[in-house]
């Protein structure tokens, strides 16, 4: 029984004692004691009040001697207000440390038999990966690792985007403005390659419309159409769309493709699979530089006549509707208007194309909870198919989760694919890593290494610094990316954290051999030492909070905090010159007590530490 459930355990049984009332542990409201006050942690009395007939004042004063005489752990108490703070004994963190110090792996929760699924990442295959697929992708890695480290067996997935609209307005810009080029010929890795053409569809197409307004159909259009005082202007910047679909000679050939590629026509196949190929290479080197992989991919051109399948089996229950080629259903149970499932002419739509991938990786896995790391502008999107599973009746529609992220912007406004106007995610990677580079070198700790373990720790810290950047914010919250910023290697960056690591490593290299037995011997406390022990115990908490939570920042909180705690405690105290060889070894076992959850927390958020810097 830790100090946590000795505490919960003490206040149940005093309130029994004292006042004749029956409670449970999990009802007692206990935190760790702010740190203006004195004391380790907190009860909070308030709901006492109410079978007490006392002042907050005298039951925490009751309770807090009950506390003191019954547990052993409990050395003194204070009470503020309606407050009772605890203190816990020295032995016990100390004992709690040299139990914990080498453990590689504290913090890791028991097995749960529990199987959970992430689908992350899943990009278009029209465009190279940007900055907002790496909120995503760094999301979904890091839910990853901690649903593994609180005890869950986990599948990560990526639904792999290559078919549709989309995608066709990359193939046919190619077609039409290509000559024949490939990725070889113009030494462009093949996303970026690919990606050119989706940008030069849009451009083509941005002049084509431009070029049809001054049309007579164009000027026939709006004096029948406009609402009153809508200027020429406004008009046809909402009109876009419409063009698009009912006018625009690319929109016509890039849709014809598209219901080509789904009557299997050979030529349409043939080139959907060479550009496909040629993308797919292109991730797989950025997820390589990111550190991230996948344990299956799943293709929507191998799913969308799934999803045909089951919305045969909705139309036969009466959950779908049909109205000649469309099907769709009204969803206003929950809030949200009629649902087009299959498009008027016959094609799928990502509903469709989701209905089916959900069912294949409930028959591949049986995961009891699929979390999908998507943008927050899907959330209606999902909300949906979600409830036509339910309505469908299929068995595992309640596991299903959407992880809603803000979306990322850039101080200049949002980013747009079309317009080419995003931060390329393989640029960005290189440009943190070469900042890295730069602050490391001024430090002189780097010229003892080899030309490849500098490039390493280059690697690394850049990477770190990315990484943290992103993960630091609350996954639901939209966000700001400022390049510098990022790459910034101080303050609560990902940098700062290694540099704490780095720190505990060096004490450990120029300790001479130390008896580490003595450390039992040091039985007074420093506040700076109890701040970190404290901390470290909270560690596997931490985890499954993070974990319910779907949230890394929490854990990205929990190592800056655990950082700066450590970083104070050395300024502060001498561990090397400690004023005793029993003070010495504690300060050495605390300090590789760091360096092992630094390292464990940092790994939960995909960033690696390095051993000097």
């Amino acid at each position: 029984m830790d100090i946590i459930q000795q505490l919960s355990k003490g206040v149940v049984d005093g309130i029994a004692h004292l006042y004749g009332e029956t409670t449970t542990a999990d009802s007692v409201n206990l935190s760790v004691t702010r740190k203006e006050f004195e004391g380790d942690y907190t009860v909070v009395v308030f709901p006492y009040t109410r079978f007490a007939k006392k002042k907050p004042m005298y039951i925490g004063g009751e309770l807090g001697q009950y506390m003191k005489e019954h547990i052993p752990q409990v050395t003194d108490y204070n009470v503020i207000k309606g407050f009772l703070n605890l203190s816990v004994a020295d032995t016990y963190w100390t004992e709690f440390l040299l139990g914990m110090a080498n453990d590689t792996k504290y913090g890791q929760q028991p097995a749960t038999g529990k199987k959970i699924m992430v689908e992350f990442s899943s990009p278009n295959t029209n465009k190279p990966l940007h900055l907002g697929h790496i909120r995503n992708i760094l999301l979904g890695w890091s839910c990853s690792k901690i649903y593994e480290a609180a005890g869950n067996e986990v599948i990560k997935v990526q639904i792999v985007n290559d078919r549709g609209i989309a995608i066709c307005r990359s193939m046919l810009a190619w077609q039409k403005f290509g000559a024949g080029e490939t990725p070889e010929s113009t030494d462009l890795k093949g996303d970026h390659f690919v990606g050119k053409y989706y940008v030069r569809f849009a451009q083509e197409f941005a002049n084509e419309y431009k070029e049809w307004q001054f049309s007579k159909q164009a000027e026939a259009l709006y004096a029948a159409n406009k609402k009153e005082g809508q200027s020429e202007e406004d008009f046809f910047k909402a009109y876009k769309n419409d063009y698009f679909n009912e006018y625009s000679l690319l929109g016509k050939g890039a849709k014809e493709m598209l219901v080509k590629w789904e009557a299997n026509d050979p030529e349409v196949r043939a080139l959907w699979k060479t550009m496909n190929g040629w993308v797919l290479g292109g991730f797989e080197e950025t997820y390589n530089s990111l550190g991230v992989d996948f344990d299956k991919l799943y293709f929507e051109s191998d799913t969308y006549l799934l999803g045909k399948e089951l919305i045969q089996k909705g139309l036969e229950m009466g959950v779908l509707h049909q109205e000649e080629k469309r099907v769709w259903t009204d969803l206003e149970n929950i809030g949200l208007a009629k649902k087009t499932i299959i498009k008027s002419d016959g094609t799928s739509t990502y509903t469709s194309q989701d209905l089916g991938t959900a069912q294949m990786r409930n028959t591949d896995f049986g995961a009891e909870k699929v979390v999908y790391v998507v943008g927050d502008e899907q959330i209606s999107h999902f909300q949906g198919v979600f409830e036509i599973l339910k309505r469908l009746k299929e068995p595992y529609a309640d596991g299903l989760y959407h992880l809603a992220y803000g979306m990322v912007d850039l101080p200049t406004g949002k980013m747009k694919s079309r317009e080419g106007t995003v931060v390329d995610a393989d640029e960005l990677i290189a440009e943190v890593i070469e900042e890295a580079k730069q602050g490391v070198m001024e430090g002189g700790e780097m010229v003892n290494l080899s030309e490849a373990a500098q490039q390493n720790t280059f690697r690394q810290i850049g990477l770190a610094a990315l990484k943290y950047f992103i993960l630091k914010v609350n996954p639901r919250k939209r966000m700001t990316f400022n390049p510098q910023e990022s790459v910034d290697l101080q303050g609560n960056t990902g940098p700062y954290i290694q540099y704490s690591y780095v720190r505990c490593s060096g004490v450990a290299r120029k300790a001479e051999e130390v008896d580490i037995s003595l450390a039992k011997d040091y039985k007074t406390l420093e506040p700076q030492e109890k701040a970190i022990i404290i901390k470290l115990f909270q560690f596997g908490e931490i985890i499954q909070e993070a974990a319910k939570d779907y949230d890394p920042s929490l854990v990205a909180a929990y190592c800056y905090d655990l950082a700066r705690l450590y970083h104070k405690f050395y300024h502060d105290l001498s561990i090397l010159k400690a004023e005793s060889e029993a003070a010495k070894s504690f300060r050495l076992q605390l300090s590789a007590a760091v360096a092992n959850t630094l390292a464990s927390g940092m790994d939960l958020l995909g960033i690696e530490m390095p051993a000097r810097m």
